[in-house]
């Protein structure tokens, strides 16, 4: 008998920066599989998401700020034809308070990166209006 194991359904978060973007591979449960750090350029955002597809099948990308730092990986991204979500960034004052004990480690805590986490609509840099809750 021949046992098929299907790809896992595999979530990416990422805490985008001028110069590097910080991504998390998570699980269809939300578990975190791994994180790493990629530059912030063309070449980068291939290699990230190669490094996201090593762990299974790409279905969601969260990407914090898709209207400025994160605009060109949100492009590249979608155009795979992954679906990209914008992230909310936490509270400045509960980042403040929580602080970051891993600077390897994206500012925001994995769960909030799942596809059940508190994530807005479709990304600004795919060109749709984003989602507010306020």
């Amino acid at each position: 008998m021949t046992i098929v194991e299907d790809a896992r359904a595999i979530t990416g978060g990422v805490d985008t920066h001028a110069e590097t973007h910080v991504a998390a591979a998570l699980d269809p449960l939300g578990g975190l599989l791994g994180v790493r750090e990629f530059p912030a350029t063309p070449a980068g955002y291939a290699s990230l998401l190669g490094w996201l597809g090593g762990f299974g099948t790409v279905s969601l990308a969260g990407i914090e700020g898709t209207g400025s730092y994160g605009a060109g990986l949100a492009r590249h991204v979608g155009a795979a034809g992954v679906r990209v979500v914008e992230v909310d960034r936490s509270d400045r004052q509960d980042r403040r308070r929580q602080g970051k004990s891993d600077p390897a480690m994206p500012s925001a805590p994995p769960g909030r990166l799942s596809p059940a986490g508190p994530a807005a609509g479709p990304g600004a840099a795919m060109g749709r209006w984003r989602r507010s809750a306020r």
